[in-house]
Parts: structure tokens; sequence; C-alpha cells
């Protein structure tokens, strides 16, 4: 894991490694595993930020199961602009399947409360939702994360899907914003 890295202007300094990330998926893979054991989920990635916690975590996954994705934004540089566009639709239906929703992030939870009440609508036999990381003291909505990654304080983040402002989501490991 490199030490320091320079993203755009700003510093970033390590937080969690690659072999750190890929023991956890492998561990809530496994989970989802045995949940889902005779079933066949979809799981719906959010955009950008989660592909490589997609890829990597339906691999992890010894079941059947099918893969689609959405994108939704809400970040401009470091901040969350508070407002969610969604920029790419569903184009599969949702009635009567086992929902996983997976998000890189989970901040102030303004993306999930967005998202949820439309995806219910839809008609989901279950729906339940997979986040790679959550900053718990930035919550502003109730939720729960029937499989998380870490918990992590409330610093900017890149690597491993995460950027800031297009870069720094090809990084295997994740950085957090140095003080």
């Amino acid at each position: 894991m490199k030490n320091e890295i320079l993203v755009h202007d700003h510093w970033f300094e390590p937080y969690l490694s690659a072999e750190q990330i890929q023991a956890r998926v492998v561990e809530l893979g496994r989970k989802i595993s045995v949940d889902y054991a005779g079933k066949r989920p979809l799981f719906l990635a959010i955009l950008n930020g989660s592909f490589m916690f997609a890829a990597d975590l339906v691999r992890a996954c010894d079941l059947e199961c099918e893969l689609a994705f959405i994108k939704v934004t809400s970040y401009r540089g470091l901040e969350s602009t508070g407002k969610i566009e969604t920029v790419l639709g569903l184009n599969v239906p949702l009635e009567g399947r086992q929902l996983i929703l997976v998000e890189d992030i989970i901040d102030s939870g303004n993306t999930m409360n967005a998202l949820l009440p439309d995806l219910h609508k839809m008609g989901p036999s279950s729906m339940v939702i997979a986040a790679l990381l959550l900053k718990p003291e930035c919550l502003k909505h109730p939720l729960h994360i029937e499989y998380l990654g870490f918990e992590i304080p409330n610093r900017f983040v890149v690597g491993y899907g995460l950027d800031y402002d297009g870069l720094g989501r090809n990084l295997p490991a994740i950085y957090q914003l140095k003080k």
C-alpha cells in the first residue's frame, strides 16, 4: 500500500489495505451465499463508486445471481450536494425479485432515502443493502444495512471505486483525506 498519495490538490493517507478489503468482501459473500442459498438474487449496483465492490462481491458469492446497475450522483468535489440525481436508469424488472442494493459508501443516507421508496414501488419481494463503507456520525436517515463492510470516521476517502472528482477510483486500497 502506497504511503501518502496526491489526488488533484489534496493529500490522502492509507486507511484500508487491499487485503483488508478483500478479506471483508469474501466474508460478506459467504454470508450472502448462506442467506440466499437456493435463490437467485439481483444485485443492483449503484454507480459509479460501487463497481469494484459489486464485482468482487458477486464473485465472492457461491450462488446463481444477476447484476444490474443504476447511476445516481450527489457529490461535487469533496462535498455532497444533498440533491440526488438519477443519471442512468434501471433496465430490468424488479417485481418479485430478491434485491440486494450494492453501495460503495453511505454517509448522510440521502441516496438510499431517495432511492428506496422508488425501488419499493417496483415490487421486489425483498430488498436489502450491502454497503462497503458507512460513516455512522453523518447518517441523517435511519437505515438498516444487512451486509456492511466497515464503519469509518467522517473523513473523505478515495480508492477501490471511490473518487475525488473522477480520480482515485483505480486504487486497490482506500485512502483518507489527510488532516
